[in-house]
């Protein structure tokens, strides 16, 4: 992995989360723009993982990608793990995972969570930092976010926090207020270079495409002195090299997800059954 400089002027950020909740909203205020499609819907409106860019005034350059239900399990959503990765080869300076206040904790949330450090490893949480949706609603109810997690939070998303450092933010995605906006902005990036200070000004990337990025420009540095028809012959066939090494990484990417992801819902039901079980044997005792 190589260190860059906490004070480089660029941030990659990636949103991940549960379909509708509030991922390309999020995007879009932290552009600043309406960037990324995004309404109110079951079935969500990203199907493909997407960048764009802002400047932020006297501070750095911020690329967002915005990603699809990355953990449904189709063959579509692991291409686009493969792509989500590929597009931030560069590194990933911080990973938002999106709830929203708004809907219950799920056990897709969870299994997505446990399924991120699955493929990505345990170090991938010192990258997160949860960013709630639904702000405006907690506003309108005179609660904080604080408030929220105390009272309505269950137990295993505050587990997910502590296993983030407590890195949390709190989006209102629907306000007009451009100063309310900006501070919601500023915060986010105050925990991103939090984190990258934290992790001695390195941003996470992923080992495969490291490897892969380093044969390219290897070929790229041997080109010299070569006809601008070979150069584009190489090219061509160090493009379909590249192509053949991703379809081999969706590959494994693919079966380690679908190996994850059933162990994980196995492990949840059978905590679930479990749990059941308990108050149920727990019920008698009270009544006698």
């Amino acid at each position: 992995m190589e260190k860059t400089s906490s004070s480089n002027k660029t941030r990659t950020l990636v949103l991940v989360g549960r379909t509708s909740n509030g991922k390309s909203a999020t995007g879009n205020s932290v552009l600043g723009r309406k960037a990324f499609k995004s309404r109110a819907s079951c079935s969500g409106v990203t199907g493909v993982c997407e960048l764009h860019r802002t400047i932020i005034r006297d501070g750095p350059i911020i690329n967002v990608i915005d990603t699809p239900g990355l953990f449904a399990g189709t063959d579509s959503a692991i291409k686009e793990i493969v792509k989500c990765i590929d597009m931030a080869k560069d590194g990933i300076h911080a990973i938002l995972v999106v709830f929203s206040i708004r809907t219950r904790f799920s056990k897709e949330e969870q299994a997505t969570f446990l399924s991120l450090q699955a493929l990505f490893g345990h170090k991938i949480v010192d990258y997160m930092i949860v960013v709630f949706t639904g702000g405006d609603e907690l506003e309108e109810n005179d609660e904080t976010l604080d408030d929220y997690i105390g009272h309505e939070c269950p137990q295993p998303l505050k587990d997910i926090l502590i296993l983030c450092g407590n890195r949390k933010v709190l989006f209102d995605n629907k306000t007009k207020d451009e100063e309310k906006r900006l501070g919601q902005v500023q915060q986010l990036l105050s925990l991103v270079n939090m984190i990258i200070s934290q992790n001695g000004g390195r941003p996470y990337t992923n080992e495969l495409f490291i490897e892969l990025k380093d044969n390219q420009q290897k070929v790229i540095d041997s080109m010299k002195g070569y006809s601008k028809e070979e150069m584009l012959e190489i090219k061509i066939q160090m493009q379909q090299k590249y192509d053949d090494e991703q379809k081999q990484i969706t590959n494994m990417v693919e079966l380690k997800l679908k190996e994850e992801t059933t162990n994980l819902l196995k492990k949840l039901e059978e905590e679930r059954v479990a749990r059941l079980e308990a108050e149920e044997n727990y019920m008698p005792i009270q009544i006698t």
